[in-house]
């Protein structure tokens, strides 16, 4: 028994890298299954596309990096609850509704904050064309 744990516990890069395509398949069901992600990327191509075209600095990229991870992560997050609660909770129940509504208002929130960031970095820049 100790001779298996021991050899669970040793580190194989070879591991590691195979472990990674759980992961990009999990991305593969996320880009397959979430319709709002295209507009998520969407508006993510429009903001890389507004900061080269405004020359933004270095710490507005960071803002706007920071703003398109946020929504995609909360993106694969509510999608990965929503996934969980269709299985675990297969019939309608209050508590499956509020949870799925719970990760969907969390995708608005950070809609949200990454809206003001885009308005606070590119706002000023756009005025100033005019």
């Amino acid at each position: 028994m100790e001779q298996k744990l021991s050899e669970k516990k040793r580190f194989s890069i070879v591991a590691r890298i195979k472990s990674t395509t759980h992961a990009w398949r999990g991305i593969g069901i996320f880009l397959k299954t979430t319709h709002n992600l295209w507009v998520h990327i969407f508006f993510a191509i429009l903001a890389v596309y507004l900061g080269f075209v405004l020359k933004i600095s270095s710490v507005e990229w960071g803002l706007i990096i920071f703003a398109i991870g946020l929504v995609i992560i909360v993106e694969a997050f509510n999608t990965a609850f929503e996934i969980d609660i269709d299985l675990t909770s297969p019939n309608y129940h209050p508590y499956a509704r509020d949870t799925k509504d719970v990760a969907a208002g969390a995708v608005s929130i950070a809609v949200i904050v990454a809206g003001i960031v885009g308005l606070i970095v590119f706002l000023p820049k756009i005025l100033n064309l005019l």
